[in-house]
């Protein structure tokens, strides 16, 4: 018995390794079931990441087992609204925000916050994405607001000025609440919603099948309903008349086309339907597919040795913390969602496999900070394929945690493709295949981080990258005033005093954001700052039904000529996008479908086309005859004589090509 005894040890050693070497081969294999990484293997992961001497496409993942689970693991985070965008400017416009020092320029593609404030000049106009196919705009003269947002509920201010709430798509059970002196106008179903805020008279209607409810103060809930106006006058007990809506201004038009134009993009194709900006895509870039990462966007016009996140700067938001604001056009989709890849000599953004609704992030990098010195450096790269971001928003739960929110492809960790279920200790993630791309790390010194003026500067000693290391959570930066905004300029434009003060009719207090200002040690008022002052009334019930619309009720169909809603499509042309140079490399660009051109600017008030020409599509749908039918007597100023001034008719484009 005694000779047999290593002999059955050897038994049971071997069966014990052809065990493990099965359960290992077993979590190798388990994996997401998106498209397979490329063949190569990568090299064995060292333990800081290294610069090449010369630029190189980084090997794409391999499929192993995953790190070894530990405390810090990923939790997934629930997962927030994304913010209203800028998403166009034209002419004057002014923004303030809590805990800044004054108001300064609004900047395209700006994510805004409850307390934010924009004012649209005497010839300004600005358009903010509120959903994937909602928009609102204002224009000549408006103040308009952000009091709340929440994943169900929006809430807006105007205090002045004109108006538009173009609600493309409105899933059950959202609201977009307009607040207005005159009273609460609450849509809780598409349509296309104008609002004109004079002195003493507020002017609300609805049109394309869009109909809502008014609150005014001290009064019931009023069903509007599709092609119907309602005009209120007077204060504490205000008089409410109620008539067919008028024509569709040529402002209205202008939002038609402009919407017409903003959700009908060729990229649709590629991105999620939930991910903002599709449209500047197609205008600034072109598409192409490459192996292991599908689809990808390529930008044109970007200089030699361009890197993502390089060309912007970081600004503070109350909700999300550190926010990257990119000084592109397009810088809106590729900087809150998927993910940057180095494609051997160029780089391009891939969204990744359409799985999952998208979810928004303030900025997709790995934070790498050096030896502790005092002073010293915080940089930056862009997460590569697959890569999760170390949060450093949000609750405690959440800062610190490696997260993949909206990112629908597989889930690479140190460069090797992890099962969806594994949890993962942040401590261990040392790889980042973008630190290895020259000019992609980038940093400021900690003092100057997020305040304006400062240019990030480019790391290439591969000795200095290797002294870097993952910041896992919480930046240790605080913001400063000038963190809030997006401009370094003098102050912009402010409303006058009577506007900034108004008080408006609404069903809820506005979000009170001076706990998390308070936090960074920063003021939450000044004295330029707008005031929300309010009339809280009840929320109308969700069971108020809107009455038939006089003379019939139901929507006319649009149609050319008509001087009804819908927006007309086909209007014509191929995609902007075209004209582009294509990307480095040569690789054959895809066929984007047609779609219709550019809007020009808007027009002015009391200007029947816009700037430097009618609009072709309304130049064929309407005669002058028509015009002076639909416009007897007068322009588009607001009724009541408010206090959207005329504009005389700005010329030339947009300030920014959106």
């Amino acid at each position: 018995m005694d000779r047999m005894t290593p002999t059955v040890r050897r038994i049971y050693a071997g069966l014990l390794g052809f065990t493990m070497l099965l359960g290992g081969a077993a979590l190798a294999g388990a994996g997401s079931s998106t498209p397979p990484a490329p063949p190569a293997p990568a090299p064995p992961a060292p333990a800081a990441p290294a610069v090449p001497p010369s630029p190189a496409a980084p090997p794409a993942p391999t499929t192993q087992a995953a790190p070894a689970p530990a405390a810090g693991q990923a939790e997934e985070a629930p997962a927030e609204a994304t913010p209203p965008r800028v998403s166009y400017l034209h002419g004057d416009v002014s923004l303030w925000r809590p805990g800044a020092q004054d108001w300064t320029a609004a900047a395209l593609n700006m994510p805004l916050a409850p307390g934010d404030v924009l004012y649209a000049g005497p010839a300004g106009n600005v358009e903010i994405q509120v959903g994937p196919r909602a928009f609102v705009r204002a224009a000549y003269g408006a103040q308009i607001g952000l009091d709340n947002q929440e994943p169900d509920f929006l809430q807006l201010r105007v205090t002045s000025g004109y108006a538009a709430a173009d609600l493309r798509e409105l899933p059950p059970g959202h609201t977009v609440e307009l607040d207005t002196p005159g009273g609460a106008f609450t849509m809780e179903h598409p349509g296309y919603y104008h609002a004109e805020v004079g002195t003493d008279t507020t002017t609300f209607r609805t049109h394309r099948g869009g109909s809502a409810t008014l609150t005014p103060s001290g009064g019931t809930a009023t069903a509007v309903a599709a092609n119907q106006q309602v005009v209120i006058t007077g204060g504490a007990s205000p008089q409410v008349e109620t008539a067919a809506a008028a024509p569709l201004s040529t402002w209205d038009r202008w939002n038609y086309q402009r919407s017409d134009y903003l959700t009908q993009p060729a990229s649709a194709k590629y991105v999620p339907a939930g991910v903002y900006g599709a449209e500047a895509l197609d205008q600034h870039g072109s598409w192409r597919s490459v192996e292991s990462y599908g689809s990808v966007w390529v930008p044109a016009g970007v200089p030699a040795g361009w890197a993502p996140y390089t060309t912007g700067r970081w600004i503070w938001d109350p909700r999300f913390g550190w926010t990257w604001l990119d000084e592109a056009p397009w810088g809106w989709a590729p900087y809150h969602h998927g993910r940057w890849v180095f494609v051997g000599s160029y780089w391009a953004w891939a969204p990744g496999p359409i799985l999952v609704r998208p979810v928004y992030s303030p900025a997709l990098v790995v934070f790498l900070g050096g030896p502790v010195v005092v002073g010293r450096p915080l940089y930056w790269a862009p997460l590569g394929w697959g890569e999760p971001v170390i949060r450093w928003w949000g609750g405690p739960r959440f800062v610190g945690v490696a997260w993949w929110g909206g990112w629908g492809g597989p889930r690479v960790v140190n460069n090797v493709v992890i099962n969806r279920t594994a949890t993962v200790n942040v401590t261990n993630i040392t790889v980042y295949r973008n630190v290895n791309v020259t000019n992609a790390v980038v940093g400021v010194p900690a003092g100057r981080f997020g305040q304006p003026g400062v240019r990030p500067t480019r790391v290439v000693d591969a000795a200095e990258v290797r002294q870097l290391a993952p910041v896992r959570g919480a930046l240790e930066v605080r913001p400063v005033a000038a963190s809030l905004t997006a401009s370094a300029g003098p102050a912009a434009a402010r409303p006058p005093e009577a506007v900034r003060t108004r008080a408006v009719v609404s069903t809820r207090a506005p979000r009170d954001v001076s706990p998390e200002l308070r936090a960074q040690g920063l003021a939450a008022s000044g004295a330029a700052a707008p005031q929300a002052q309010q009339h809280i009334v009840s929320a109308p019930a969700r069971t108020v039904t809107p009455q038939a619309a006089p003379g019939g009720g139901a929507p006319r169909a649009a149609g050319r000529g008509g001087s009804e809603d819908g927006p007309r499509r086909g209007r014509g042309g191929a995609d902007r996008g075209q004209g582009q140079p294509g990307a480095p490399g040569g690789a054959p660009r895809e066929a984007a479908p047609s779609r219709q051109a550019v809007p020009p600017a808007p027009p002015a008030p009391g200007v029947q086309g816009a700037p430097g020409g009618q609009p072709a599509a309304e130049g064929r749908a309407e005669t002058k005859g028509r015009r002076q039918a639909e416009h007897p007597g007068r322009g588009d100023a607001p009724r009541g004589g408010g206090n959207a001034e005329r504009g005389g008719g700005e010329k030339g484009g947009p300030r920014s090509e959106r």
